[in-house]
């Protein structure tokens, strides 16, 4: 049976979301070259960014690729930067047809492809497989220099966000989905509150995900993060921030010495403040942000309409006189069976809302 442009590309985007959230700057693309209805290669961005996924796929002598078929989830770069645009190979490679999902939003690309492979590229728009908000961090980078700030909490099924008999709400399983979830942002941020209370690590704790440990900004205004934590340890491994108003040089010297970068901000009292703040987020790198803090960060962010999306962990277990600070949001309140994310949670849910 002859296989569609669907399939093709829906392989493609299997493979940019193995590496969604680990490629730096760079928007995490698939790639897949198919002849004579069989894929004869495939590329995805490299961890670092670098080499493009067009890149990886063609980079294998050993292939005749003359008069193949490429499919790839992002239009290809047709500019030099660091490394010479992927049109310039795709050309030499002598690639038939190329067919893409989505039009680079880098001014530097943008819908020019088209004249670089002497309009052998072809836009697939009813593609069933592509996911709308694959990119839309991308798209929002580019377009608004501003990372994309998604969001995840726990609560009990009588929406409790603490549980004062264990530090979990959630089961095992819910946990593990919340690592995985992790591992597709380069960038968590916590508060001091949070870190303290748990101890936590806030990193990637699966099998083949160990070594991605996305980076952490820690939001401590008053300097408060205990000098015995866990995470000091593993700061080696990942790049860790504190933002603080604060002017303690001792205790910012201390944190220094563990690798600890700080950022030194005035205030953080309303919109603006926190605009200002994820747009210094942005310069030093961030484009994919989880937030995974108690409920008084939370509500601000919220309440200044910064957050994306949202991801609820639901138990299906009530706190009742064991659970704390009831939830009074509606954002939390008002999802249903429609937002639920079909996955095997035992008796957890998953959901994830649309906030943005």
């Amino acid at each position: 049976m002859k296989k569609s442009h669907n399939y093709f590309s829906n392989l493609a985007f299997n493979l940019a979301e193995i590496h969604l959230g680990k490629t730096n700057t760079n928007p995490s693309v698939g790639c897949v070259v198919v002849k004579d209805g069989s894929v004869i290669s495939s590329g995805v961005t490299s961890i670092s960014g670098r080499p493009h996924a067009e890149f990886n796929a063609l980079n294998n002598n050993k292939i005749n690729f003359k008069d193949s078929v490429m499919y790839v989830t992002l239009e290809p770069c047709s500019h030099y930067g660091k490394t010479p645009p992927c049109t310039n190979l795709i050309r030499k490679k002598k690639i038939k047809k190329v067919y893409y999902c989505f039009e680079d939003p880098d001014l530097r690309s943008f819908k020019k492809a088209k004249k670089k492979l002497n309009g052998k590229i072809f836009k697939i728009k009813n593609n069933i497989f592509r996911n709308k908000d694959f990119y839309k961090s991308y798209f929002l980078n580019k377009e608004k220099n501003f990372p994309l700030i998604d969001a995840k909490i726990a609560i009990s099924k009588d929406l409790h966000t603490i549980n004062r008999k264990s530090k979990w709400i959630t089961n095992n399983k819910s946990r593990k989905a919340g690592h995985l979830l992790r591992s597709r942002y380069d960038c968590i941020i916590s508060t001091s509150t949070t870190v303290n209370k748990d101890n936590s690590l806030l990193n990637c704790r699966i099998n083949g995900l160990d070594n991605h440990k996305p980076d952490l900004i820690i939001i401590d205004r008053k300097l408060k993060l205990k000098k015995k934590l866990s995470l000091l340890n593993i700061t080696k491994k990942r790049s860790t921030y504190i933002v603080t108003t604060s002017s303690n040089q001792k205790k910012i010297s201390f944190f220094e010495r563990k690798r600890i970068r700080i950022i030194k901000i005035q205030k953080l009292n309303c919109k603006n403040d926190f605009r200002k703040l994820f747009e210094k987020i942005f310069l030093i790198g961030k484009r994919r942000i989880l937030i995974e803090t108690g409920l008084v960060f939370f509500n601000e962010l919220i309440r200044y309409n910064l957050i994306n999306t949202l991801y609820i962990f639901k138990s299906g277990k009530s706190l009742k006189k064991h659970g704390a600070n009831k939830i009074k949001l509606n954002v939390l309140k008002n999802y249903s069976s429609k937002n639920q994310i079909i996955v095997n949670l035992n008796d957890d849910k998953l959901f994830k809302v649309k906030v943005n």
